[in-house]
């Protein structure tokens, strides 16, 4: 399936020319998808119609595809039924998602909205909700999986249990969705903003190592930065992210050659299938730079985990194969040309045999 970024939007907290700005800035890096939450909402149809209607219709002009957050206290305070969904659909959304759940055979008829609304569900669930709402014959491509956000420090998804709601839609083909936390935005739909991640373990990590992570699990199409507004350094590294190989950031060695860093910089890497517990390797540079001499250096130290190390003049037909140091070890036969940063560590975890991976400087 494609895979997404998307932004976030808060029309009841932000103010409309930069939210126009906001939309600008994303269109041009490739972003495609809005979030807005209406679940704060206390203005009146009309008022509401004509906050959103007014930036749905520009997001729609630059490209996005505009999901709106609701709840059932929503259709009370506009007065509309959840057997009519025309008000979104003149709003110019192109679906809803149900931050709350019914019995499944409801969701399944919303499902079949003659306005063909997409049917977000919450996925932050580890039951058989998706399940039950199949089970009702539910108008399947219509139905989309969006994960929360948590804005309260500590309050966050475990891995874990992410990977355990997240498989559940998975498995059926269906898009789904998560939220990342920009580390300088402040917007957000309550007076509580610790940041907005899905996952706990990203609320202080970089955004673009969010965006790498997730993308990564194999398990989210479309990442969505939580809060507003990101600002444009970081929007710019989420877009430079590769949505479908995994990359790994690289603190290059100060006496890391030239040729060293044209292997680590190699766009093609992948590891062997026949693996080893001791490293990751990366074969084909050997065979690509197999006449280019490598004196040694940076040889005698005992290699740590996340390290980066190429065979030197002393490794054979080894010469110029790259490895990440998987456990300590010591071989006077590699150079230690760079490291992961400490925080990356844990994407070590996704480099499974055969995995296409590549390196971005640091």
């Amino acid at each position: 399936m494609k895979r997404e970024l998307g932004i976030s939007l808060y029309p009841d907290h932000s103010d409309p020319k930069k939210d126009r700005t906001y939309l600008e800035q994303a269109a041009k890096l490739g972003y495609t998808r809005l979030f807005m939450s209406m679940l704060e909402v206390k203005e009146g149809k009309q008022k509401v119609k004509e906050k959103f209607k007014s930036i749905i219709e520009y997001a729609n002009e630059l490209g996005f595809e505009t999901i709106l957050d609701i709840a059932p206290a929503i259709f009370d305070e506009l007065e509309i039924s959840y057997d009519d969904l025309s008000f979104f659909k003149e709003l110019g959304a192109a679906g809803i998602r149900l931050d709350e759940g019914f019995d499944g055979s409801k969701e399944a008829l919303l499902s079949y909205n003659p306005e063909k609304l997409a049917l977000e569900l919450n996925m932050s669930n580890d039951v058989m909700y998706l399940d039950n709402i199949l089970s009702y014959q539910a108008n399947q491509p219509f139905i989309y999986g969006c994960h929360n956000f948590y804005p309260q420090a500590g309050t966050g998804l475990p891995y874990a249990f992410f990977v355990s709601c997240s498989q559940r839609f998975k498995k059926y083909g269906l898009k789904t969705a998560a939220f990342i936390t920009s580390q300088t935005a402040t917007g957000g739909p309550w007076d509580v903003n610790d940041g907005l991640p899905t996952l706990e373990m990203h609320r202080k990590l970089p955004l673009e190592l969010q965006a790498r992570h997730l993308f990564a699990t194999n398990l989210i199409d479309v990442v969505i930065i939580g809060n507003a507004y990101a600002s444009p350094e970081e929007l710019a590294a989420v877009a430079k992210v590769d949505r479908y190989k995994l990359s790994l950031g690289i603190e290059f060695n100060a006496n890391a050659t030239e040729l060293e860093r044209k292997i680590v910089l190699y766009p093609k890497h992948f590891r062997r299938g026949d693996i080893t517990e001791n490293v990751v390797r990366s074969t084909q540079v050997r065979v690509k730079y197999a006449d280019k001499p490598n004196p040694a250096h940076d040889e005698q130290q005992e290699f740590q985990v996340g390290d980066v190390v190429i065979g030197n003049d002393a490794f054979g037909k080894y010469k110029n194969e790259l490895q990440i140091v998987l456990k300590p070890h010591r071989d006077p036969r590699k150079n230690r040309v760079g490291q992961l940063p400490a925080n990356e560590h844990f994407l070590l975890d996704y480099i499974k045999p055969w995995t296409k991976f590549e390196f971005v400087a640091k």
